[in-house]
């Protein structure tokens, strides 16, 4: 009698251990990003990539994509982030299938030439994608996310038309990445730490587990 009690009270124990393993391990949220229990639907877009291929929602679907605006004369934050990327880009695709996205936002001097030499720099299997400003705009807005040229050091008649047609301007934009889900739905939004005077950056360790978290939620 007394073993088949000390046999009950084990199997009790083992099944309680079993669901706080699940519920802490399975059931774990996201601890560093913004993540949307309801994924937010991306309205129709078209951009082309660095080899002058359409991009639109279709090539979202099948994997998970993470999405960064930046531009190829960005002085910091973009290399910094592409950076961190591409060291944690085998550690993500480990986790499921992946693909890194960069959206210029400053498609009058990003070239599909020059993004396709920028973008290789950091990994070939990244891409860079680009579009004129009416689409950009929109794309950017539905994406959570902002950008305005600013610091224009020309004056010519184009520029003060707002055509910024000039070479010596900034691009402001937001640093953070967005992960869109393999239904092209966007999952979560992952902010750059910010410390008083340091350059905002993204922590690629806070990358991973998020994400090993976030895919795990959605299976």
């Amino acid at each position: 009698m007394n073993k088949l009690l000390y046999i009950i009270v084990a199997l009790a124990a083992l099944t309680a251990g079993s669901l706080v393993f699940y519920k802490s391990f399975y059931l774990a949220q996201p601890e560093h990003s913004l993540y949307y229990q309801q994924p937010r639907v991306i309205k129709p877009f078209e951009l082309t990539d660095h080899q002058g291929i359409a991009f639109n929602n279709k090539q979202l679907n099948d994997k998970w994509s993470w999405v960064f605006f930046g531009y190829t004369s960005c002085p910091d934050v973009c290399p910094t982030t592409l950076q961190e990327l591409n060291y944690v880009y085998d550690d993500l695709k480990e986790i499921a299938p992946t693909q890194v996205l960069l959206v210029t936002v400053d498609p009058n001097r990003d070239t599909k030439e020059k993004l396709a030499s920028y973008i290789a720099y950091f990994n070939p299997e990244f891409k860079a994608l680009r579009a004129d400003h009416s689409v950009l705009f929109p794309f950017a807005r539905n994406m959570g996310l902002m950008y305005a040229i600013t610091d224009v050091k020309n004056n010519d008649d184009n520029e003060s038309s707002g055509s910024y047609s000039g070479t010596r301007y900034l691009v402001d934009h937001s640093a953070s990445l967005v992960l869109i889900n393999p239904e092209g739905l966007i999952a979560a939004i992952f902010k750059p730490d910010h410390e008083i005077g340091q350059l905002p950056t993204i922590d690629g360790e806070k990358l991973v587990s998020d994400f090993a978290k976030i895919v795990r939620l959605t299976h």
